[in-house]
This record gives C-alpha cells, structure tokens and sequence, in this order.
C-alpha cells in the first residue's frame, strides 16, 4: 500500500476560487433609473445627489429640515470622480457602526481605500491573517476542522512505512465536509469590523504541506487558504437590514452604477499550523 505525497490538497469547497462571475462581483451594471426603482435607492448620500453630480446643501439636501424651502436650487455641480470620492469619504465615515473596536477595526477602510484606487485588484492583510489563524485555533468544538484532520492523521498514520496511506486520504475530504469552516459571523464580528469585512468565506481549501513521520512520533504541517468577495449584489440591497443605512447604499452604488462602476474584488487570507502526534 502506497503513501500519500506532500504537498495534498485534502479538502476544498465547492465554491470556486477567483469566481469572478459571482453575482457580487458585478459593478458597472446598472442605471439610475434602476437603482431607483428596481432598490428604491433615491436617497444616497447626505452629502452629494450622484445621479445629478451636485453636492448638497442645507436647502438640497432631502435629510434637512431646510429641503426645498428656497426651490430646488441646487449645489456645486461635480465632476464623476469629485463625486466619487466625496462617497468614499462619507463611506469611510459612516463604517464605524459595524467595526467599532479591537485589532481590526480600520481594515474595512483599508478595504473601502483599496476598492476607490486599485481597480479590482486581490486583497490581502496581516491582521486578517492573524484574524482567520485566531478563529480556527480557537475552535475546540466538535465541529473544528483542525482538530479532525489531526484525529484523521493519527489515528492512521503508518510508521511502518513512514508515511499515510494514500488510500486512506479520502477520509479528510469525506469528514471536513460536514464541519463547519472557518467564518466571521458571531455576534461580536457584528461591531470588530471582521463581520463587514469577510463575514461568510466564499472558498476554502486545505492542504497537508508535509508529513514527517518517525518511530513513534509524527509532526504536520497543514495550511488554509481562504477567500472572500468584497463587493455586494442585489440579493444584499433588498435586504431591509442593509438597505436602512446609508452605508450600504453608498457602497452598493458605488459599485453598481454605470458612472461610477467601482470594482469588488477577492480577499485572500491565509494561515498555517504544526501538528503533532503520536502512539501513546
């Protein structure tokens, strides 16, 4: 019976990496007649009209209590790209509800400064590194994924022949799948800034990079390559929940409207352990 050889990808999700034709990956698609009618999205932003490139003013501005009290004069007409970033500004500002403390409160507009400048390039972050290696070396659950592929390689490990069977590899496949993978969806990922940021990772794969195995001992290195869609799609918007706060109107036409057309785009994240074992 043979062994298994290292680098094995022992588990990856159905989901696919780099799915750019993902329905939140779209930007550019739609009208304002649209994002009116279709999302009820009429009033964007306190501080700019973006469908008529004006900023507001005290008697513009549909929020004051001033709003057509002198007509319907309005404001210092923009350019799309003084407008734009008028909106990234304002989104940067209105984030702080939903990453209100901790190590990765200012990610999200790291995130938001990166979509603005880098047209649809990968992302990626230390911290959200530290934060995915944080969220599974933590979970000592009956649903941790890094503690079955350890119980799945000691149990079968053959040190006869130094090695893991490579027969025998399907296993890891067959139990991770009915565990839960690494998330950001907690109650307190609602107010660090992890829940906007990443929330529910779209593609996962795991990959036992080497196997070390001696008399009685054996030490692995396994590692987890995440990623997330930074962007939003219609299903997102028609949510009540999101579509109340200004902060996802603004992203979502940000994103979405054929002048501006922002582009989403992949979160990478990272993280490795050493796992070790043995007959006792």
């Amino acid at each position: 019976m043979g062994n298994a050889t290292f680098p094995l990808v022992i588990f990856c999700t159905q989901r696919k990496f780099n799915d750019k034709s993902a329905p939140d990956m779209k930007y550019g698609d739609l009208t304002a007649e649209q994002l009116k009618q279709q999302f009820n999205l009429h009033h964007v932003s306190d501080r700019v009209d973006p469908y008529e490139l004006t900023k507001f003013t005290a008697f513009s501005n549909p929020q004051s209590r001033f709003a057509g009290v002198y007509g319907t004069a309005r404001g210092e007409a923009l350019s799309v790209g003084q407008c734009a970033a008028i909106l990234f500004d304002e989104l940067r500002n209105t984030s702080w509800p939903f990453s209100m403390y901790g190590d990765y409160r200012e990610i999200i507009n790291r995130m938001f400064t990166h979509m603005q400048h880098e047209k649809g390039a990968d992302f990626q972050d230390l911290k959200l590194n530290a934060a995915l290696r944080e969220r599974i070396i933590k979970d000592n659950s009956n649903n941790s994924t890094l503690l079955a592929v350890r119980k799945i390689i000691n149990d079968n490990v053959d040190y006869i022949n130094k090695g893991f069977p490579q027969v025998l590899t399907g296993q890891f496949a067959y139990t991770l799948s009915s565990l839960v993978l690494p998330k950001f969806n907690d109650l307190t990922d609602r107010f660090n800034g992890l829940g906007i940021t990443v929330h529910d990772i779209h593609a996962t794969q795991i990959t036992l990079t080497q196997l070390q195995v001696a008399e009685k001992r054996w030490s692995a290195t396994i590692k987890y390559q995440c990623q997330d869609h930074f962007g939003l799609d219609e299903t997102d918007i028609k949510n009540p929940n999101f579509n109340q706060f200004l902060f996802f109107r603004i992203w979502f036409v940000l994103q979405h409207y054929k002048r501006f057309g922002f582009k989403p785009f992949m979160t990478n994240m990272e993280a490795t352990f050493t796992l070790s074992g043995g007959l006792s």
